[in-house]
């Protein structure tokens, strides 16, 4: 039997079929110690937006190969990428445009950070608040979600992709996480996930799981789990 560190993520044959080329890479991490970010951690993000500077233009982002697979997966799934943008992308045209990252916690902090990084989209969840195996799936029309920041949940239409555990909906794919199994300063253990979509390799998704577990490890400890 399964250990509970070593919950996984499976993908329905239905999105399978639908979405070929669909996929995406769980990790964990234990006994992190979740704060305020710190000054390393400050000091690190200049570094990174330095680059991300000196790589990017606002005008020349709509043609990054991965920011464009994210876009073409948001159509599919009824989500405008025009207004709802994909994750790194959005993190990065706000670094361009002269604006703050949010500061959440040093977890949150440290994956934005790989996803501007690496140009993929992250998240995290507090691992002790998921039931179970999670699986990908089409979302059922009678369920309802609250996200991270929302006041009131929202009704599922049965058209979205959603991860979910044995209890409940943890996340609408790939753009907004659940409330209840957030990262807090009372999180110990986390499951990392690694958002692919058709078009974006295997290579590309472990590169951003290497550089999300490298940076969550420096600044805010914990360990690993294989």
């Amino acid at each position: 039997m399964l250990q509970w560190y070593l919950m996984i993520l499976s993908i329905t044959e239905e999105l399978k079929n639908r979405y070929p080329g669909l996929q995406a890479l769980v990790s964990y991490i234990d006994d992190v110690k979740v704060a305020k970010s710190g000054d390393e951690l400050e000091v690190f993000s200049q570094e990174i937006f330095s680059e991300v500077k000196n790589k990017y233009t606002l005008d020349n982002l709509k043609d990054v190969p991965i920011f464009r697979s994210y876009r073409d997966f948001f159509w599919r799934v009824r989500i405008d990428p025009t207004k709802v943008r994909p994750a790194a992308e959005a993190l990065i045209r706000r670094i361009l445009a002269g604006k703050t990252i949010p500061q959440v916690n040093n977890v949150v902090d440290s994956y934005n950070l790989a996803s501007i990084k690496t140009e993929v989209a992250l998240a995290a969840f507090n691992r002790d608040e998921l039931k179970d195996n999670l699986i990908m799936r089409k979302s059922k029309a009678v369920e309802q979600f609250l996200g991270i920041g929302m006041n009131e949940p929202t009704k599922c239409v049965g058209s979205e992709v959603v991860i979910a555990d044995s209890e409940k909906l943890v996340a609408i794919y790939p753009h907004r996480d659940a409330d209840t199994s957030k990262v807090t300063n009372s999180t110990r253990n986390i499951l990392l996930l690694i958002c692919g979509v058709p078009g974006i390799d295997m290579t590309i998704l472990n590169n951003a799981r290497e550089h999300a577990e490298k940076y969550i490890t420096k600044f805010c400890g914990g360990k690993n789990q294989q």
